[in-house]
């Protein structure tokens, strides 16, 4: 059998945000080879509280024949427990039934036409139905818009409808009485986290310059004699640029005079 690559190396990195983007035979491989750890007992609990923020959990006795029929349906994976009680871990992905039970963290991991079900399911009162809290964590992950138009309208050759379709949006058509509300959705695609860089960083056809030591060292020579600076107290030492630089103004002889003489 080919092993599978996962994204994760251990249940100890699972947090928050990736959770709701593995599945119970990824958390049971991880589990079973983690558990092996002598240390990771004292880990259980807390790797739990975290899986519990996209699974159910249930702790049995895997001597009750009962819970083992219970648990073992298929439905669930049983992971082994490594606490002190000894007991099984039966563990199911959480279903997203309802606009409500969406999330920041779950919100990546839902598909277009996936969310549009939830969204028809909310009593059907269409887009601006919806609160700005859940508005706000939906476009966090998609890129929303809508339109209203007669029944008669809204599929026209060429128009809205067919133009959010053919750039790949899903579309749900909520009806509001001769006009139709349509709701269009599509995953955003993920953007980079862009870090701030100055000028001074790029060269002149703006490629980043590569910094080496004697560059750091420049830097720290300019800093010193910044700091020389800072200390001298212009009222003690005066400024003799000026004086320095002062060239006497050449002798120029008057025109009166030139006048007079001639």
């Amino acid at each position: 059998m080919q092993k599978k690559n996962y994204y994760l190396d251990s249940v100890l990195d699972l947090n928050s945000s990736n959770v709701w983007g593995v599945d119970g035979q990824e958390l049971l491989d991880l589990w079973q080879k983690d558990i092996k750890d002598e240390d990771f007992a004292s880990s259980e609990e807390k790797v739990l509280n975290i899986i519990r923020l996209a699974f159910d959990v249930y702790h049995f006795d895997p001597k009750d024949e009962r819970e083992v029929k219970r648990y073992g349906t298929g439905e669930y994976v049983i992971l082994p427990g490594a606490g002190k009680y000894k007991d099984a871990i039966a563990i199911r992905k959480k279903t997203i039934r309802q606009i409500t039970d969406l999330s920041y963290e779950n919100i990546k991991h839902i598909t277009a036409a996936q969310l549009l079900s939830l969204i028809e399911a909310n009593f059907g009162g269409g887009w601006e139905s919806i609160s700005l809290t859940i508005r706000d964590i939906i476009e966090s992950a998609f890129d929303i818009s809508t339109t209203t138009l007669p029944a008669s309208r809204i599929h026209a050759p060429g128009g809205t409808l067919e133009r959010k379709v053919a750039d790949g949006y899903e579309v749900l058509e909520i009806s509001k009485g001769t006009w139709i509300e349509a709701i269009f959705a599509k995953k955003c695609e993920p953007m980079e986290k862009l870090r701030f860089m100055s000028g001074a960083g790029y060269d002149e056809n703006g490629n980043r310059k590569v910094r080496d030591e004697d560059d750091e060292e420049d830097d720290e020579e300019v800093e010193e004699r910044v700091d020389e600076d800072e200390d001298v107290d212009e009222d003690e030492t005066p400024d003799e640029t000026f004086y320095e630089s002062y060239t006497p103004e050449a002798d120029i002889k008057d025109v009166e005079d030139d006048l007079v003489d001639e």
